[in-house]
């Protein structure tokens, strides 16, 4: 802020200036002549600092309203930018770790089928073999054939699917002119494989002879509902599928349950479907089925049949089929063992192509098939557990788009070779994440990223505001003094001569002749003392051709002042000369000058008027009333 001394020194130069500047265009008036051009001038921009000023401060505020908000949108851009950012990061993370898991899943489950497959078919291949040699050697033929070891070559075989609960069969295929001798072979070998079995497994609740006598049935027989589910005698034309030997021994609580000589033809739908297609294409087929726990409970699982030919070639079209090796195996244990511990959150949903067979016949087609219709169970592999969700489709849904699917189980069966109406056997697994795995990989690095990026916003705004702070109270010390200047201005000149002052000092600092470092913050000096003279400028002269010039002297003031104390000289003259400036400001009139008791002004100028002699006696006449009253007052 500029010091009083200064103010002062400026209103003192300034006053002494502006008498420079209106005696030179009152002398120009009076006398009719002027070194400047009496041509008209053009309108002239007002141009006052403290008015451009206060339009750059309004700039300024909308400038600082534009900053913030483009502040405000770029934290909030940046702020959601990083918070997607990292939040797809994890999704990727997610997804590139979910289709790890997805392949090893199904490389596991699929090389555990296709390792068991290809176990399966080398035993019947054996036992093919073998019938073969034995046929040769006692001049028989299947159905008649036991296989040798059976308990422990069909334990190395289910040893492969590391379950719990597998069971294996032999079914032989008897034709109807065959039961009676089948029925007696049975009896004969059923001590011989009992007794191997028992040794096996170890059993030592019972011996062979007492299966034979209290459980095993002596004829192919099957459970009739109309008669109580009691074991009735085969007796419907055609060929049977005879279960003979089994592993286990089929037990179930403890308790001997065989199913030795049961037709299977007759026991299952599944089974004879699966027949019927295996009899057709001699291959292998799989299908649903449920598999006993206890008495109470059952689990879905997978009913495997593959076709036993005489001989070792079982692909071989000209070799007679003479039974069927019958598995069945939870569909739970293609799964488990397939991650690592602490590998979760993994869901499996199996789909067979062929739907759900009914009581009233068996169903093929896959038309307008609802839920329940489906072959479908969904699993939850949990690193190398597998726990059953349900027997129907249970994935969440708002994973369909990361599905990964792949055929399961590829029987290689030609679709040409099934009658019209078939269902070609196929298993297809689909994989999906689970909402577990995917919150494994949710962590609290949005929110933090977004905080970081807000306070990191937040600091800089309050540096710019600090900074702002700075150059807008820097601002208000030059506006203050810029304002104290133009009300000095304002008061020494009049407002057409300021103005034409403030043009000029605009005009030279647009053309680089405008102030220095030393003339001030805005160089008036130069224009008010006279410096422009030094660059070729012309000085401010007007020409008034009609005026009046009103001069106003207090009579006997001399001898009066030297009597009186010089501030009650200056209360006279504030208080006269006070009255006189509102009068000439009412009546338009503009004051040149006082010289001690001497009021000086002039009626017509600088704004050039027709009556300005009635101006200036009205405004003579209202000053000597003014006089008396202020005298009176004083008195």
């Amino acid at each position: 802020m500029p010091s009083k001394s200064t103010d002062d020194e400026d209103t003192r130069s300034l006053t002494s200036r502006k008498s420079q500047l209106t005696q030179q265009s009152f002398a120009s008036s009076s006398g009719g002549r002027s070194g400047s051009s009496s041509e008209p001038t053009e309108p002239r921009q007002v141009f006052s600092f403290p008015t451009v000023g206060k339009r750059e401060e309004a700039n300024v505020m909308r400038a600082r309203g534009l900053v913030a908000l483009i502040l405000l949108l770029a934290v909030s851009g940046v702020a959601t930018a990083a918070n997607l950012l990292v939040k797809q990061q994890e999704r990727s993370d997610f997804e590139n770790q979910f289709e790890a898991y997805a392949s090893q899943v199904l490389t596991v489950s699929r090389s555990k089928a296709d390792q068991f497959f290809d176990a399966l078919d080398s035993f019947a291949s054996s036992i093919g073999a073998h019938a073969a040699t034995e046929h040769a050697r006692l001049n028989t033929s299947w159905p008649f054939c036991t296989i040798p070891e059976w308990s422990v070559q069909a334990q190395k075989l289910l040893e492969l699917t590391g379950d719990e609960h597998p069971a294996l069969g032999v079914a032989h295929i008897v034709q109807e002119d065959e039961r009676d001798q089948w029925n007696s072979y049975a009896a004969e070998q059923n001590p011989l494989w009992y007794q191997e079995s028992i040794d096996h497994e170890g059993y030592t609740e019972f011996t062979a002879q007492e299966l034979i006598d209290n459980k095993t049935i002596p004829f192919v027989h099957f459970y009739d509902p109309e008669n109580g589910f009691l074991p009735s005698p085969v007796t419907r034309p055609g060929e049977v599928l005879a279960l003979f030997q089994t592993y286990p021994l089929g037990l179930s609580m403890g308790n001997p349950m065989l199913i030795t000589n049961i037709d299977m033809l007759l026991g299952s739908q599944q089974t004879e479907e699966l027949y019927r297609i295996t009899k057709i294409t001699r291959r292998p087929n799989i299908g649903f089925t449920r598999i006993p726990i206890d008495l109470e409970t059952s689990i879905p699982g997978s009913q495997i049949i593959q076709p036993i030919f005489n001989g070792a070639d079982t692909k071989a079209d000209d070799r007679k089929m003479g039974a069927l090796l019958i598995v069945r195996l939870p569909w739970m244990g293609y799964f488990t063992h397939a991650l690592a511990k602490g590998e979760d959150g993994i869901v499996v949903v199996l789909e067979s192509a062929c739907p759900k067979l009914v009581e009233a016949g068996i169903t093929t087609g896959r038309e307008n098939l609802t839920e329940s219709d489906r072959n479908i169970i969904t699993y939850q592999v949990d690193g190398p557990n597998a726990v059953m969700l349900g027997e129907t489709d249970l994935h969440d849904p708002k994973y369909d788009a990361l599905v990964v699917s792949e055929v399961f189980i590829d029987l290689d069966i030609d679709p040409s070779q099934l009658p019209e109406g078939s269902c070609l056997p196929s298993l297809t697994l689909h994989v999906y994440p689970s909402a577990e795995l995917e919150a494994s990989f949710q962590t609290n690095n949005p929110i933090i990223y977004t905080v970081v990026v807000v306070v990191i916003f937040v600091f800089t705004s309050l540096v710019f505001l600090l900074y702002d702070f700075s150059v807008g109270r820097r601002q208000r010390t030059v506006m203050d003094r810029i304002a104290k200047q133009d009300r000095i201005v304002s008061d020494v000149f009049p407002t057409a001569i300021r103005d034409r002052l403030y043009e000029n000092q605009a005009k030279n600092m647009m053309n680089g002749s405008g102030a220095g470092d030393d003339d001030g913050p805005f160089g008036l000096e130069e224009t008010f003392y006279g410096r422009s003279s030094e660059i070729g400028s012309a000085p401010l002269a007007d020409l008034f051709p009609s005026v009046t010039v009103v001069f106003a002297d207090l009579v006997g003031f001399t001898a009066w002042s030297s009597a009186r104390e010089p501030h009650q000289v200056f209360i006279l003259l504030e208080t006269i000369y006070g009255a006189f400036d509102k009068l000439a400001y009412r009546h338009g009139v503009f004051k040149v000058e006082t010289v001690g008791d001497c009021y000086v002004s002039a009626a017509g100028l600088p704004e050039p008027t027709d009556d300005h002699a009635a101006v200036a006696c009205r405004f003579a006449r209202d000053c000597l009333k003014k006089m008396k009253d202020v005298i009176r007052k004083l008195e």
